[in-house]
């Protein structure tokens, strides 16, 4: 799949019964058994491929399913990982900028995926995992190609609300 991964980022060079699967998974929108039927088709036939990764992850993230939305983020960071010969484990990424942040379809999916993982994981309340995330990204595409900083900026002014929220403890008792 290497070879033709930047098509299969753009939902090219889909194998056989994958495109029907996910045209089908699209028409099926309103129906959630219907779409989760056809997009385990998919995935049964390419598992590792760029659009069906996609697809899952949307289907989940728009279902409210962001557990699973995470599972999908993951393992869509693995296969990015493979394709730019990283360390399969997004956490043993070596901090520094990834070439190709602006243009190449490889690097791009990587760093959109790593946002994507940390959006969610804000989301689910997970705020370290977001921050080591967001961590990453900053230093994997310094330029902010995918808009990572404004996401940041929403980590960190969370965090300062939520530390309000514990700084503040209301008295109790009569004065």
């Amino acid at each position: 799949m290497d070879a033709d991964f930047d098509a299969a980022v753009l939902g090219l060079a889909l194998p056989a019964g994958v495109e029907q699967a996910l045209r089908e998974a699209g028409a099926a929108h309103g129906d959630p058994v219907q779409v989760a039927a056809a997009l385990m088709r998919a995935h049964a036939l390419a598992p590792e491929h760029p659009a069906v990764l996609i697809a899952f992850y949307r289907h989940h993230f728009y279902g409210h399913r962001l557990r699973l939305a995470r599972d999908v983020a993951r393992r869509a960071l693995t296969v990015g990982a493979r394709a730019l010969a990283l360390p399969e484990v997004w956490l043993t990424v070596p901090p520094r900028a990834l070439p190709g942040a602006r243009h190449d379809l490889r690097t791009r999916f990587y760093l959109f995926v790593l946002k994507g993982y940390a959006y969610v994981s804000l989301r689910l309340n997970d705020p370290v995992e977001a921050r080591d995330a967001l961590a990453l990204l900053r230093a994997l595409d310094p330029e902010d190609c995918v808009g990572g900083a404004l996401l940041e900026a929403v980590r960190q002014r969370a965090a300062a609300a939520d530390a309000d929220d514990i700084a503040y403890v209301p008295a109790t008792g009569a004065a």
